[in-house]
């Protein structure tokens, strides 16, 4: 991961929003405020103008940026969580060029960051349901040492499934938590958007 690489990634993330936004709104008119399509196209919109204006650097000040951008752009709980979990991922990959490994200890503390603010274990129905998988996924591969597109697509079908495991959840924590056994049958959007996020990474990688 260098930063031309970690570019790449924030506008395939953006893009991958923009396709699914409607689809996140759904998701999230079910069991919330209807508003995390809109919020995380908007962050993500302006993360990818702001990252384009650096040219140099440590992979990690890509992404520290992203985190910067959807802290001030995306409202609910989508930026301080998303927001929050780039800036960690930025301040691991302080390098110009991160390994495999290194990006899997940078996704750990994406993971903790989220986990921290939401009080969010996995099975609560958050975005930890699809951040936790794809990391294990990711950090084990990496460990047996296959390069960063390998890594990313088991941690982008780990992400998936974990997304889709999370239909017949009951909400833990947020909002959806309100609604007691009625969240049980609906998709967290959180989770979706960690999906979108990990397969943004594997396509990224891949084309490479």
């Amino acid at each position: 991961m260098d930063i031309d690489l970690a570019r790449t990634w924030v506008h395939a993330i953006a893009t991958a929003v923009d396709k699914q936004k409607d689809l996140l709104t759904r998701l999230d008119s079910a069991i919330g405020d209807a508003d995390h399509g809109v919020n995380m196209h908007r962050g993500f919109t302006a993360a990818a103008t702001a990252v384009s204006a650096l040219e140099s650097g440590a992979a990690g000040a890509v992404l520290f940026e992203t985190g910067s951008a959807l802290l001030s752009n995306v409202g609910g709980a989508s930026g301080p969580f998303f927001g929050r979990a780039f800036r960690a991922i930025g301040q691991v990959l302080d390098v110009p060029t991160a390994t495999p490994q290194e990006m899997a200890d940078a996704l750990a503390a994406g993971l903790a960051a989220v986990a921290e603010l939401g009080a969010a274990a996995p099975g609560d129905k958050t975005v930890i349901d699809a951040w936790a998988p794809a990391l294990d996924a990711f950090r084990h591969r990496a460990d047996t040492g296959t390069d960063l597109a390998a890594a990313a697509l088991a941690a982008a079908d780990a992400a998936e499934e974990g997304m889709r495991a999370t239909v017949p959840l009951q909400a833990r924590k947020g909002r959806a938590s309100y609604l007691g056994t009625r969240s049980i049958g609906h998709q967290d959007p959180g989770a979706t958007s960690a999906a979108l996020i990990f397969r943004a990474l594997a396509d990224t990688a891949t084309a490479r």
